[in-house]
């Protein structure tokens, strides 16, 4: 795999995110906050996200863990560090991103370290962070 720092990770696009997927993963996770399954409580916060439920965090976070696995192999990422600075509401069309900051070393594996986030159509990143991920061997 020849990667160069400055090249684009490809894209991963989730048409619409799916609230079905919200309710399962409250309860998976034991999650009782309403705002994931509840759209009425999300009505009711003063934020004017409207009656949208709010996608959670371990959720977004996986959108980005796909990107990078469909790039560079389902055993690549190494280390993963995000902030949430915006929500994913249920019916966002959302895209991950990223982009090759640095290559490197070590223990005689290729690195790649990346800058990586999460968009809604049209606006800044609801979630970004960096990556380490293991580049497949050429």
């Amino acid at each position: 795999m020849n990667v160069q720092v400055g090249d684009s990770i490809p894209e991963w696009v989730m048409e619409s995110v799916r609230p079905e997927r919200m309710r399962t993963m409250a309860a998976i996770l034991r999650d009782p906050n309403p705002v994931h399954w509840d759209r009425k409580a999300v009505a009711a916060l003063p934020f004017g996200l409207g009656e949208r439920t709010i996608n959670q965090g371990p959720l977004g976070l996986s959108y980005m863990l796909n990107m990078l696995m469909d790039w560079a192999g389902p055993t690549s990422v190494r280390r993963v560090t995000v902030r949430f600075p915006k929500v994913v509401l249920d019916g966002d069309h959302i895209t991950a991103g990223g982009r090759v900051t640095a290559i490197r070393e070590e223990d005689g594996v290729r690195l790649a370290d990346c800058e990586i986030w999460l968009s809604r159509e049209g606006e800044s990143p609801s979630l970004e962070g960096t990556a380490t991920v293991a580049l497949p061997e050429s």
